[in-house]
């Protein structure tokens, strides 16, 4: 089974994983969208080291390149869709907290507005 993936788009337009997306390197990126097409070929089948669940029905794709820690927290919605929300380099041991509340800001915003863009 496929799934479908989305981007998270915000009230002002702008895409917080597409905007971390271009921050990245090319290197990491290349990583990063590799593991996005896994994602959405396994979906809820992807297990540790490549996706873990967080809290809240929120997940974070695991991507690690040498030194550089990445994360992407998403959502299922109905269906085979998986909304991205965020991204971040990871600096400590444990996901921030921040970045979990951020995540499920978005998501809640998501789910009342219906706000993402098709990719």
């Amino acid at each position: 089974m496929s799934f479908h993936i989305d981007f998270y788009k915000d009230r002002d337009g702008t895409c917080p994983v597409e905007k971390f997306l271009d921050s990245m390197n090319s290197k990491i990126r290349v990583k990063i969208l590799r593991m996005i097409l896994l994602l959405e070929e396994n979906g809820n089948e992807l297990r540790e080291p490549y996706s873990k669940y967080l809290a809240d029905n929120i997940f974070e794709l695991r991507i690690k390149l040498g030194t550089d820690i990445v994360r992407i927290l998403y959502f299922f919605e109905a269906g085979e869709r998986i909304v991205l929300i965020n991204g971040f380099v990871k600096k400590t041991r444990k996901t921030p907290q921040k970045e979990i509340e951020k995540a499920r800001k978005y998501r809640d915003r998501y789910l009342s507005e219906g706000k993402c863009r098709d990719e």
